[in-house]
């Protein structure tokens, strides 16, 4: 996985206004939590921390004050629900060789088959745990020729070394639906328009 050098500057000032001022410097607040120690309230810049982001469970280095380096993982992400830019990042402090629990992306690749089936996402992220720097950025299953009526378990997924379910073995995460009852509802509308035409 991926590993993200970030610099990060402690903060003293706390509350709506503090945060304003910086954002306005295209920055965003957070707070390091974890190990039993006290949160510590950090400045990130926004930019980098935004690409950083893009990745799931990204491991974010930390170079903090330019003394001490943490590693963490992002715990929560609070967005601007218009602009969709940061307003906030919680992160979780973790060590190598650690375990966390933490939910993997979950990818399909392969074409169900033939009939207009659809596919349901039950689980859009599979909860796992992994040794902190190594968790993986996602699951790709095969849903090649699934018919209706089909589903993936948990235990059905394959996952890399390390990395164990945080989940009922017996979890559906994906299940194929038939798509009958949108092909009635279509053919009843064409009977209809044809019986109006007459």
């Amino acid at each position: 996985m991926s590993e993200v050098k970030l610099t990060a500057e402690t903060r003293t000032e706390f509350g709506k206004g503090a945060a304003r001022r910086i954002r306005r410097d295209s920055k965003v607040p957070g707070v390091l939590y974890g190990h039993g120690s006290e949160p510590l309230h950090l400045t990130l810049p926004g930019h980098e921390l935004l690409l950083a982001l893009r990745t799931p469970n990204v491991l974010i280095s930390l170079d903090i004050d330019g003394k001490t380096n943490e590693l963490a993982i992002p715990k929560a992400v609070q967005r601007d629900p218009l602009k969709g830019f940061l307003e906030h990042v919680d992160l979780l402090l973790v060590k190598r060789g650690e375990k966390v629990t933490v939910e993997v992306p979950v990818h399909t690749e392969g074409e169900l088959a033939p009939g207009g089936n659809l596919l349901e996402h039950v689980l859009n992220a599979l909860p796992v745990e992994a040794e902190a720097t190594h968790i993986p950025e996602a699951l790709t299953v095969s849903v090649e020729g699934l018919e209706a009526g089909a589903s993936v378990l948990a235990k059905d997924i394959a996952l890399p070394n390390g990395v164990v379910l945080a989940v009922e073995e017996d979890a559906v995460v994906l299940q194929v639906l038939q798509a009958q009852a949108e092909e009635a509802a279509e053919g009843e509308g064409a009977e209809a328009a044809e019986g109006t035409e007459a």
